[in-house]
């Protein structure tokens, strides 16, 4: 049973409330607990058809040449759609808030850069009818060198992964290749350390294992637009990233979500819309478009594998002085939520603790492997999990009780953090002391005492000298950002100077980005 430990924040606790501390049933629990939920799949239109995918064998291939000529005469086949087809073929999600290059296709058109990557889409009659055209399709591959693992991917001569980054790591604001952390002199804290611990964590990709895979139905409405019940955990982002990849206004759309079926973040990348909405446009029929369990796993994105070192400085006291970390994220063959992890990772080091001395370099890394995205608290339970086990195995060395040690180094309000802001509303050594009451851990009397609002501040709460490192030099013009709108066409030739211009239209022409609605800022883009 929880116990609320009211006392601790009696005058910032406001205990008139509406919601906390009661139960409330949610609006959709017993419609799934009975069955009677409705899913995207729950919908059987008249005359659907279903889509189905062509995925690469390989890792990392060259496309030579790709034959669908036998599959288009099978029976049952309404379309082949192929990279060509696919009018803004280049992606990703985080390009709607101007975060990072467009670097993913919808269908590989010249090469694959991971095992399950989309190569020809069919659309057919059935399932059945468009896995047997499916296998007529003839591709010719030239295999070429992977690479699988962070370090190796950014050594010199490693195979390029992606060549929008062709170092092999995202860039961040055209200028970094990676996030950084400084505050203090890590050193000379390693100087002054009477013990010095080392210590590597990896950890595995991790599926999200949805009831529901992933999968979308899109129908030709009225007016020229369309529905799309799809299983989305992101409506907007969806149909934002639909109306960037088919080139039309958002208002074409009419998407209906809601029930996920198990998301976890697994459902936040615009997996099937795009093209089930393609099929749809190409047709003129409704389409359905569903992984398979298989398909889920290879091309639906897991937790990131994550690579951290982390390198701490203790005195015999128990006081970390000095904590230098470096972590990897394998962000797979393309960006998709990856790089936002990285930044996540950034603002979270180094855990809840004053040290005086913190040192961070976070790198978000191409391989080619299945794509990451977000999952439950991404870019941060990785990490938490490496320094917990950290303060685990600093406690034995200084020979301190662990819940002990973590009271000693815990944020008290008013100390300095890494990132130069002061700490406010700490809490960390209360819940330590209430876990450990619960468990029935013994503590000190004097560490019982301490509190999160005493002995901060001081000595504690200063900036430390920080050496200055030089700054980068700006990346080429050819690397600038990628931006969501789209600029207006720009003529080759200036008009001949006699000619008058046309006259100025009384409201600006509608056009791709020009009336789209930004789920993110809530306002419209121009």
């Amino acid at each position: 049973m929880l116990e609320l430990r009211k006392d601790i924040f009696a005058d910032e606790r406001d205990d008139n409330l509406n919601e906390i501390g009661k139960g409330t049933q949610r609006q959709d629990m017993l419609g799934h607990v009975t069955g009677a939920s409705t899913y995207f799949d729950d919908h059987k239109l008249q005359g659907m058809l279903h889509l189905k995918v062509l995925r690469s064998p390989h890792a990392h291939a060259r496309l030579r040449r790709i034959d669908t000529t036998e599959a288009e005469r099978a029976p049952g086949v309404r379309r082949i759609i192929r990279g060509a087809d696919v009018p803004v073929n280049l992606n990703t999600l985080l390009s709607l808030i101007n975060f990072g290059k467009d670097d993913e296709p919808s269908l590989a058109v010249d090469k694959v850069r991971y095992k399950g990557e989309p190569i020809v889409a069919i659309v057919a009659d059935s399932p059945r009818e468009a896995f047997e055209a499916l296998a007529k399709v003839r591709v010719d591959y030239e295999p070429l060198p992977a690479v699988f693992d962070v370090e190796e991917a950014l050594k010199p001569g490693a195979p390029v992964v992606n060549e929008t980054y062709p170092k092999n790591t995202f860039v961040y604001h055209d200028l970094y290749d990676h996030q950084k952390l400084r505050f203090g002199d890590v050193e000379r804290g390693f100087a002054e350390a009477d013990h010095v611990l080392e210590q590597r964590y990896q950890m595995s990709p991790i599926e999200h294992a949805p009831t529901e895979t992933n999968g979308s139905i899109a129908a030709p409405d009225t007016n020229g637009r369309y529905v799309v019940y799809t299983s989305t955990q992101a409506l907007f982002f969806s149909l934002d990233t639909c109306a960037k990849i088919l080139d039309v206004p958002s208002n074409t759309f009419h998407f209906i979500g809601g029930t996920v079926g198990g998301g976890f973040g697994g459902k936040v990348d615009t997996l099937t819309e795009p093209l089930a909405i393609l099929g749809a446009m190409l047709t003129g029929r409704p389409v359905r478009y569903q992984l398979g369990r298989e398909e889920e796993m290879q091309f639906g994105s897991p937790r990131g594998a994550e690579r951290i070192y982390i390198k701490d400085g203790v005195m015999r006291d128990g006081r970390i002085v000095a904590r230098k970390i470096r972590a990897y994220f394998d962000s797979g063959a393309y960006t998709r939520l990856s790089s936002y992890a990285v930044v996540k990772c950034a603002a979270h080091l180094p855990g809840p603790y004053t040290i005086p001395n913190v040192y961070g370099d976070i790198y978000c890394v191409f391989t080619n492997r299945t794509p990451a995205t977000a999952m439950r608290g991404f870019g941060v339970t990785a990490m938490d999990f490496a320094l917990e086990c950290q303060m685990d195995k600093l406690a034995h060395l200084v020979g301190i009780d662990p819940m002990e040690f973590r009271i000693l180094n815990a944020y008290r309000d008013g100390d300095m953090k890494a990132h130069r802001r002061e700490a406010k509303n700490t809490a960390l050594i209360e819940c330590v002391q209430v876990a450990a009451e619960k468990a029935k851990w013994p503590l000190r009397e004097d560490v019982k005492r301490m509190s999160s609002r005493t002995d901060g501040g001081g000595s504690r709460a200063t900036i430390s000298p920080t050496p200055r490192e030089p700054a980068p030099q700006r990346a080429a013009a050819s690397q600038q950002r990628t931006t969501y709108d789209r600029a207006p066409p720009v003529a080759t030739q200036p008009p001949p100077s006699p000619t008058p211009p046309p006259p100025r239209p009384s409201t600006p022409a509608p056009s791709h980005g020009a009336t789209r609605f930004s789920s993110v800022f809530g306002t419209r883009r121009r």
